[in-house]
């Protein structure tokens, strides 16, 4: 990559998680860590008068919650809207639906790994959202429709039969983002690397005409191409 890296401002009341986060994202060369707090007003006072490009910021906080301090970063009413990226360790659905609706472009979990977080900063950089896969299973889970009636060929006398426009790959790669695997983990899963699954799933994107992973979640469950309980 090239260009300017990416400027992070880290908001956690934890000295450790500020620490390794730091050394995560300062190793890569298209990022760098310009400031940490640990408090959510030390992080709003940072943010606006450092300017950084994403704000990770844990929910959490002594003086203002990381949610407040998404609303006030990045809710529709900020002046210079920040990117920011929610990482915590509550995994509660009120909190993921609180930080999307305050303007949040990722909600990441702590132990979600080292790989999906320096993802999600490429993710909100490049205008997307990025939600750790485990949230995104169960709540796609919930917002699934019960399954359909099963129907005579009277009732439904002309069925969509048009094939899925996906190879037997890209639809192996498809399932592993429904249920929630990383990245790395669908690489290891199919025996091969990384890079390629990220070319599958630009293509998979192109292909379904959606954003990111969530997306292409939505459309598994949607299309019955993962069912509960499978």
């Amino acid at each position: 990559m090239s260009g300017t890296p990416t400027r992070i401002l880290l908001a956690d009341d934890q000295d450790d998680v500020r620490s390794g986060f730091r050394l995560v994202l300062d190793s890569q060369p298209d990022m760098t860590v310009i400031g940490e707090a640990a408090d959510g007003a030390t992080a709003l006072d940072l943010a606006r008068r450092l300017r950084p490009d994403v704000v990770l910021a844990d929910i959490r906080m002594p003086r203002l919650d990381g949610l407040e301090l998404t609303r006030l970063l990045a809710g529709p009413q900020a002046a210079q809207p920040t990117r920011v990226v929610v990482v915590t360790t509550f995994d509660l659905d009120d909190y993921v639906h609180t930080a999307l609706h305050h303007g949040a472009c990722g909600f990441l979990l702590k132990r979600s790994g080292p790989a999906l977080l320096i993802e999600g900063v490429r993710a909100a950089m490049a205008g997307d959202a990025l939600i750790s896969p485990q949230i995104t299973v169960r709540l796609l889970r919930q917002l699934s429709p019960p399954p359909r009636p099963r129907t005579t060929a009277e009732d439904n006398p002309a069925p969509d039969t048009r094939p899925v426009p996906l190879t037997a790959r890209e639809r192996d790669i498809v399932r592993l983002v429904a249920r929630g695997s990383t990245n790395q983990e669908i690489a290891t899963r199919l025996f091969i690397s990384a890079g390629t699954v990220k070319t599958h799933l630009a293509n998979i994107q192109s292909k379904l005409k959606v954003r990111n992973r969530v997306e292409i979640a939505a459309w598994a469950w949607e299309t019955g191409l993962v069912l509960p309980g499978t």
